[in-house]
């Protein structure tokens, strides 16, 4: 088990450092898109609107930091992998190494939970300068925003691993990432849809984020139905990586 650790460690180390090095950078990157949102959706055009009892600024908050845990985690994840696998070759190394599957799925992973919660955070703490009245459990928020974060970066790194190219990530990108982007609850309330578009969006990953989310943070019941569906997103896509990773060590 300490072994396990230790290689999760070295892998995590290696992207680290670069995100060491570019620290302030990649998270101000990552911060732009997100506070765009929480600016013109929020607070521009949601004020004085009501969305399941609430105002819209504090209905829309909680789906922007699910928006972002999705979008940071999985393009850090993504990203550096396909850095690393088609340019610096240092992936091809890793795989050489005596290092199991299970570490370096998990190592490539972190770098984008690590990002991924730092940016949820922030934008969480921006959201309140903006809404102050929103109720939060810490714990809980820290715990389901982590949850989120790391099933987001494991699917980060299966799509990189599966796909080849930049212009293959830039096609799933645009096809997969941008509608789960805007349809996934994070900016409107899934009661307003018919029943069939609930039960075909409650098949993505974001949905049941925003959902965590959401109710942690305006104190409604807890969707354990969206929990068990975020751990068995996660579990699938982790089954995913290691098929991937095995045809890529082929």
């Amino acid at each position: 088990m300490m072994n396990m650790f230790s290689d999760i460690y070295s892998v995590f180390w290696l992207d680290l450092r670069v995100m060491r090095r570019h620290w302030k950078s990649l998270i101000a990157t990552s911060l732009v898109l997100p506070l765009l949102y929480l600016v013109a959706f929020g607070y521009g055009l949601g004020r004085g609107i009501t969305v399941d009892g609430v105002s819209y600024l504090s209905f829309v908050i909680p789906g922007i930091v699910a928006l972002t845990t999705f979008s940071t985690s999985f393009n850090s994840a993504s990203s550096k992998l396909q850095v690393d696998k088609m340019y610096y070759k240092s992936f091809d190394e890793l795989l050489m190494s005596p290092v199991s599957s299970y570490a370096i799925i998990i190592g490539k992973a972190l770098i984008g939970v690590l990002r991924g919660a730092i940016s949820a955070i922030a934008i969480y703490l921006a959201g309140l300068a903006l809404a102050p009245t929103l109720l939060v459990n810490p714990l809980l928020f820290l715990m389901l925003t982590l949850l989120s974060c790391f099933v987001f970066a494991l699917f980060g790194v299966m799509v990189a691993l599966i796909i080849a190219s930049h212009h293959g990530m830039s096609n799933f990108s645009t096809l997969v990432i941008l509608p789960m982007t805007f349809l996934c609850g994070t900016f409107f309330s899934l009661n307003e849809l018919p029943s069939i578009a609930k039960v075909v969006l409650y098949f993505l990953p974001l949905t049941h984020s925003a959902e965590l989310l959401r109710s942690t943070v305006l104190g409604l019941s807890f969707p354990w139905l969206s929990f068990v569906g975020l751990l068995i997103f996660g579990v699938a896509f982790f089954i995913g990586c290691i098929f991937a990773l095995k045809k890529s060590s082929v």
